[in-house]
């Protein structure tokens, strides 16, 4: 399977997908660390990839998404933005809304993280 294929795959099978650098438990940059912070928050469950352990992923998905930086949400196969949409999403309120429309919340009182 190729890169681009293998990313169509990730996005269409998981809900809600990160592509991050580092993981969760040790984001390797400040915005990456911001979105997971938010999920966290709204006790999301959600999927990871590490883009600096997957050089192929972290140079064909910009191409894929149009969107040069990371991190990147993905909410039901679309892409919901970058740290600053996503914290802006938040503020609102309305990333909680879409997150809890999705059914993608925690039962349990934390997050959920699981990588890809």
């Amino acid at each position: 399977m190729d890169t681009l294929e293998r990313i169509k795959q990730q996005i269409e099978n998981h809900a809600l997908l990160l592509y991050m650098k580092g993981t969760p438990q040790f984001p390797q940059c400040g915005f990456s660390g911001q979105v997971v912070h938010i999920l966290k928050i709204c006790k999301a469950k959600f999927a990871y990839v590490n883009i600096l352990e997957n050089l192929d992923i972290r140079q064909t998905l910009p191409i894929y998404a149009n969107w040069p930086t990371f991190p990147q949400l993905y909410l039901n196969g679309e892409l919901l933005g970058g740290c600053d949409i996503v914290t802006e999403l938040f503020e609102k309120g309305e990333l909680q809304t879409q997150l809890a429309a999705a059914g993608v919340l925690a039962d349990n009182m934390e997050a959920v993280a699981a990588e890809v």
